[in-house]
């Protein structure tokens, strides 16, 4: 048993491979301009109002985009878009705007773009935002909610995407 004082980060992201993860891209747009990341860690907060938190990593100085926009939008895959989910990870090291091309867009309420064709899209008003350890903790009140054709999931588990 691994306790806090021999537990590291390798181990940690090991046990963590073992959750099955809905996959999403969550985006923004505005003026510090457009921005998209692939993330498994997006969880409903409330219903009442209808609010979600994201996670990005903060390794990447381009998520300070989500917070210097003031929105998100979180766009929940299905298993169509496992070649978008890739590119939007990092695979291919495409800029962002040829990540972009890979899918359709549009936009809502808050500007940034909800992919056509996903499961559902939830456009988001950035309503907290705070650093814990290594990744920004972003919350947002849904402002907007689109529901696409329900179909399999994309979900990512032991390091590999599967379809459910």
């Amino acid at each position: 048993m691994l306790t806090s004082s021999n537990l590291d980060a390798v181990s940690f992201r090991d046990a963590m491979s073992r959750f099955a993860a809905a996959v999403h891209i969550v985006t923004t747009d505005g003026p510090a301009g457009r921005r998209g990341v692939t993330v498994t860690s997006v969880a409903p907060v409330s219903d009442d109002p209808a609010t979600l938190l994201a996670c990005l990593n903060t390794s990447s100085a381009t998520n300070d985009r989500f917070a210097a926009n003031g929105c998100f939008a979180v766009n929940l895959l299905g298993s169509q878009s496992e070649q978008l989910a890739q590119a939007f990870a990092g695979a291919g090291k495409l800029e962002a705007e040829e990540r972009f091309a890979l899918g359709e867009w549009e936009t809502e309420l808050t500007g940034s773009p909800l992919l056509v064709g996903s499961l559902a899209s939830f456009d988001c008003r950035l309503i907290d935002c705070r650093i814990v350890a290594t990744h920004q903790v972003m919350i947002g009140e849904v402002v907007g909610l689109r529901l696409g054709d329900p179909g399999e999931a994309l979900l990512y588990l032991g390091r590999k995407f599967h379809r459910i």
